[in-house]
C-alpha cells in the first residue's frame, strides 16, 4: 500500500536518512512529505514506528524546525490534535549547510598554523547566495 503524491527514489531516501542521522526521523519526514501533512495517529500507522517513538520524535523534530504543526479545532472533549507537515526539502538542506561548512572548514584547516593559510569553504546555491 503506497499512498504517495510524490515518488521518492531509494537513493534520495538514503540521502535524507544520512542528513537527518536517524532512520526513524527520516521515515517520519518522508511520510509527511508524501502525505502533505498528517495527524499523529496517521504517522504511527504509516511509518509503523512505536507510538511513543513517534510522539517523542515529532516533538524533537518540531523543536529543530524539521517539521511544523498546525493545531486543529476539535469539537470533542480533550486536547485539540495537531496536523504535522514536513518543511520543504530546500529548507532542510539550508538548515544543514552551516553544519557542513563548519565541518569542511575544520578538515581543510587541520594542518594550518599560520593565519594567512586558513581556508574557508562556503556552500552557495545556484543563485549565488550562501
Amino acid at each position: 500500500m503506497r499512498d504517495t503524491t510524490r515518488s521518492i527514489d531509494k537513493p534520495t531516501e538514503r540521502a535524507i536518512r544520512t542528513l537527518l542521522k536517524s532512520r526513524a526521523e527520516s521515515r517520519i519526514y518522508l511520510f509527511l512529505l508524501r502525505k502533505n501533512g498528517a495527524r499523529t495517529e496517521e504517522i504511527i500507522k504509516g511509518t509503523k514506528l512505536h507510538p511513543s517513538t513517534v510522539r517523542e520524535l515529532l516533538s524533537k523534530m518540531h523543536h529543530r524546525r524539521l517539521i511544523y504543526r498546525i493545531k486543529l479545532k476539535n469539537d470533542c472533549i480533550g486536547k485539540n490534535p495537531y496536523l504535522y507537515h514536513a518543511t520543504s526539502p530546500i529548507q532542510l538542506l539550508q538548515k544543514y549547510i552551516g553544519d557542513m561548512e563548519e565541518q569542511l572548514n575544520k578538515i581543510a584547516n587541520l594542518g594550518s598554523t599560520k593565519r594567512s593559510h586558513i581556508v574557508t569553504i562556503n556552500i552557495v546555491n545556484q543563485a549565488g547566495e550562501p
